[in-house]
């Protein structure tokens, strides 16, 4: 890596225009109302009991009912069964769909399942009579895999394709271009949605390229979904066919997808209950402004975003490096425009959901932003450093062999880390952890994949 951060090292740092009005994360509850900040992060951060007593009475009727069945198809290990959350639910065989399931004794997944259905539903405020869900996809992937092979008549399971793309002078999508693309490709299907995109997408121009192609219209809101739950940035129901998402990004759910559907094969052809919850909106409203707030200060710094900041729950910044991983900064990497690998990209992708689940606010992130310059300019140091060559192999082999560089990596580390510690940890009590203070290098070790000692 010691080609790192050559944006950065080859031209003079420039400030991008930061638009911070165009951003939904002014809270909708009065000052000093009832659901403050603290409370919304305890309260969505509740046990099931408290923040869901319905699903965890579903949870104690299958416990009763697995206490007097034989042979039930399995039983999981204490570990799996912790690790679940709902416990026993996903034990039995529950192949099919609510009343016309494969296997007996499901009366009460029946349940679980009739009440998540309602739920997305009622979390992004459809009509049942207009749409439907169908809640049992894994992840993303195979919601969008599932949408286009109902939707599209195949030779195989691989389609023809066409991309449309950024402008690279702007960082926006490029909707001419788009639209002159789709008259010559006349696509089947249309999809509105990306993993690393910071700006709203415009479902009314695409919706209108596809009414003029007779395309349907697949929006994935996977990472954007509890954004759109909380009305805080616009919903793609009123112009998509198909919705795809996960469960587990910004809707804070445990893994899995929806694909939401209209109902009528006419109109094709032309987490639930949290995400209802005042606090919920709060939640999301935060992670906003936490992200508008860390955007700014990352352009104050001096840093390039593509399209110049941010509308959503995430930043992608237009550089290159590998030292955020080894002082305990998770990130990950990501194509910018105008690179021409995947596998060598020039861009990180950062999100503020998580550590807003841990109770950070804006001055926290303008603390992130500090760490993150921080291990950036000390990838610029180790880049400048005398080195055999040019290559990944080179950059590693300074930060594995040069004592002062360890010393800065691991000051940087712990500075980081005390300043994590200082908040809830989500999901788990710190107290029971059993690898408190495991160092990073016998861990390492274990995999062969470092022999650096941090």
């Amino acid at each position: 890596m010691a080609s790192a951060l050559p944006r950065l090292s080859s031209s003079p740092a420039r400030t991008q225009p930061f638009l911070r009005s165009s951003l939904y994360y002014t809270s909708s509850l009065p000052r000093g109302a009832v659901h403050e900040k603290e409370k919304s992060r305890v309260t969505l951060n509740a046990p099931l009991e408290v923040v869901d007593p319905e699903i965890a009475d579903i949870v104690e009727l299958e416990k009763a009912r697995q206490w007097k069945v034989l042979l039930p198809p399995r039983f999981a290990e204490s570990s799996e069964m912790k690790s679940k959350g709902l416990e026993l639910m996903p034990l039995n065989n529950s192949e099919g769909c609510p009343g016309a399931r494969y296997y007996g004794g499901n009366e009460y997944m029946d349940m679980a399942e009739s009440l998540c259905q309602k739920r997305a539903l009622e979390a992004f405020r459809l009509d049942p009579a207009k749409w439907g869900v169908n809640v049992q996809s894994l992840s993303g992937s195979p919601a969008n895999f599932q949408t286009d092979t109902k939707k599209i008549s195949a030779v195989s399971i691989f389609f023809e394709t066409m991309p449309y793309r950024l402008n690279e002078s702007t960082g926006y999508i490029d909707y001419d271009q788009l639209e002159k693309s789709a008259t010559l490709f006349r696509p089947k299907l249309t999809v509105a949605g990306a993993s690393a995109y910071a700006r709203l997408y415009d479902y009314a121009r695409i919706r209108k390229v596809c009414d003029k192609h007779k395309a349907i219209l697949l929006a994935d809101m996977a990472h954007i979904s509890g954004l759109v739950s909380a009305g805080v940035i616009p919903s793609s129901f009123e112009y998509a066919d198909v919705v795809t998402t996960t469960t587990h990004k910004s809707l804070r759910g445990p893994r899995g997808a929806m694909i939401f559907f209209r109902k009528g094969v006419k109109e094709i052809n032309k987490q639930g209950k949290e995400a209802t919850t005042p606090e919920y909106k709060v939640y999301q409203e935060q992670v906003l402004s936490n992200c508008a707030n860390f955007a700014q200060c990352l352009v104050e710094k001096g840093y390039e975003l593509v399209s110049g900041g941010t509308e959503n729950h995430l930043v992608l910044v237009n550089l290159k490096n590998k030292v955020l991983e080894l002082v305990h900064i998770a990130a990950n990497k990501n194509t910018v425009p105008g690179d021409v690998s995947a596998m060598v990209p020039g861009g990180i992708r950062m999100r503020t959901p998580a550590l807003t689940s841990r109770g950070f606010v804006e001055e926290d992130f303008a603390k992130v932003a500090d760490f993150f310059d921080t291990a950036v300019k000390l990838a610029l140091k180790i880049k400048s450093e005398p080195k055999e060559g040019s290559k990944l192999k080179d950059f590693l082999a300074t930060v594995q062999t040069n004592a002062n560089i360890q010393s800065e990596i691991a000051k940087l580390r712990h500075e980081v880390e005390e300043y994590a510690k200082q908040f809830p940890t989500i999901g788990f009590d710190k107290e029971t952890m059993k690898y408190k203070k495991l160092k990073m290098k016998l861990r390492l070790q274990k995999q062969g994949k470092c022999n650096v000692v941090l």
